[in-house]
């Protein structure tokens, strides 16, 4: 159902921590542009949980209007409290999304069944579909193989894809084996993409692609049609850029990045997130080199 490089969208704010949407649009209008396929306003790398309900929808709203049909948009929408998941799938439906990006319940540490009836709740009353997040290092809950099989098959029309960062290459070939071939991959870890393309992903959920839009849409491209000698040496020039952007607290790396790259970008962090430090910022700096940025 999705398929290539798709940002995860940084939300720019001001040195007081409000939000501009005049740069916002831009960067969307900037991204069409450099071939992403598709956006993801209010992720983690957007600053969600620093965002009020009334503002995450906003943002929303404003990225389906500025995409205008041109690409999906899947709006950020998860929450640990499974009532108010569903309410943000409604307002995420009613902001104009195409799909829903959730994660499991984080911090309240549910068991692999309530992961299970936490999403089995939420099909019952999907407006919109639902791309699956499994991030641990952030929600401290895995979506083990086995339950995401498990939901997936139950609810085969509500949740249509998976975004994995997980770590597990492994998983690929799992989803694979009993879901099919045509259930819907996505990396959610620019450094593997290159792997988990080539073991049946169709793209990645791109941290990288808010600086980096065209060579990252150009490495999927090359994925795609299986051209993975064109995909390796992108990979090779794009691979200190990934790791560069998470060696100091997400998104302050990426947020620095932007303002090399698009230097009138508003990067400002809402508290607790600080600016990254002066290591991470010549890492940034190296990368953005290697890659010809």
């Amino acid at each position: 159902m999705f398929s290539g490089s798709i940002p995860a969208l940084v939300t720019p704010f001001d040195s007081d921590g409000a939000f501009v949407e005049r740069a916002y649009r831009d960067l969307i209008e900037w991204q069409i542009a450099e071939g992403s396929a598709a956006l993801v306003p209010c992720g983690t790398t957007g600053e969600a949980a620093t965002l009020t309900k009334e503002e995450q929808f906003a943002i929303v709203r404003i990225c389906v209007d500025q995409a205008a049909g041109r690409v999906p948009v899947i709006a950020g929408a998860g929450s640990n409290d499974t009532r108010v998941a569903a309410a943000n799938l409604h307002a995420a439906r009613e902001a104009g999304a195409d799909a829903a990006l959730m994660v499991p319940p984080y911090y309240n540490r549910p068991s692999q069944e309530g992961i299970y009836r936490h999403f089995a709740a939420l099909a019952a009353d999907a407006p919109l579909p639902v791309v699956l997040y499994n991030v641990p290092a952030r929600t401290v809950t895995d979506i083990q193989p086995e339950t995401l099989i498990r939901v997936v098959a139950d609810f085969p029309k509500v949740f249509v894809a998976v975004k994995d960062a997980s770590g597990v290459l492994t998983r690929v070939t799992q989803h694979r084996a009993a879901l099919g071939a045509d259930f819907c991959q996505l990396s959610g870890n620019d450094d593997l993409a290159l792997s988990y393309n080539a073991a049946g992903g169709t793209g990645c959920i791109s941290v990288s692609a808010n600086v980096a839009p065209r060579l990252c849409a150009d490495f999927q491209r090359a994925c795609d049609r299986s051209d993975y000698v064109a995909a390796r040496d992108l990979h090779d020039r794009l691979f200190a850029l990934h790791t560069s952007l998470f060696t100091d607290a997400s998104p302050g790396p990426v947020k620095y990045a932007m303002t090399k790259v698009r230097p009138a970008f508003p990067a400002g962090l809402r508290l607790p997130m600080t600016w990254p430090s002066e290591a991470s910022r010549a890492a940034v700096d190296a990368g953005l080199e290697r890659a010809g940025l």
